[in-house]
């Protein structure tokens, strides 16, 4: 457990950096310039997700159960939000949407849904660590990025229909893609019960 610990701190600690010091941020982008800053950043984070990933590894083989198995319909409900969360992230990087020019942060979104989710439909110590942060992290910085957006009075160019349509396809063949062999393959853990 304090691998994952560790790795969560390090790696939401460093994309927080916009919630809760913005100013130093801006001032240590400044000194050290863009592409150091970049590296280093991407460094920690790198470091920090290994960390979290061994660690919620690690957690899953002496796992901690704090409630019983939530019953078969949590599931479907975590497999509706996270495909959701596919969409919104597919929204994230699809230029000239309209979830993009609506909801301006759905990436963070899709953080909230994947996390929330997961967090309802297992019961682990591990569990409750891991996407407890993540919903945590994920509320706040849609807070603080919708709050730094009024302060610059950010405006989204309205989106195209044909552009939402595409990430949204986009997000749902990713979604079914996870689901049915990833999934399985990378965590261990069919969410549809089996794989096609």
């Amino acid at each position: 457990m304090v691998a994952l610990v560790l790795g969560l701190v390090l790696f939401l600690g460093v994309h927080s950096t916009r919630i809760v010091a913005d100013g130093w941020r801006t001032a240590t982008v400044a000194r050290m310039g863009e592409k150091p800053w970049k590296g280093a950043y991407s460094l920690l984070s790198i470091v920090g997700f290994v960390l979290l990933v061994w660690g919620y590894g690690l957690a899953r083989q002496h796992p901690v159960v704090l409630w019983p198995t939530p019953p078969v319909w949590v599931r479907h409900l975590t497999a509706l939000l996270v495909l959701a969360g596919f969409v919104l992230l597919a929204a994230a990087y699809v230029p000239g949407n309209q979830l993009k020019a609506k909801l301006h942060h759905p990436m963070v979104l899709a953080v909230k849904l994947w996390a929330f989710g997961h967090l309802i439909a297992n019961n682990t110590l591990a569990d409750v660590v891991l996407f407890g942060a993540f919903l945590l992290w994920a509320v706040l910085d849609f807070r603080s990025s919708r709050m730094r957006d009024r302060t610059a009075g950010t405006v989204y160019p309205p989106g195209r229909g044909s552009r939402t349509a595409i990430a949204v396809v986009i997000g749902v063949v990713a979604w079914v893609v996870f689901a049915f062999w990833l999934h399985a393959a990378w965590i261990g853990v069919a969410p549809m019960g089996r794989t096609l």
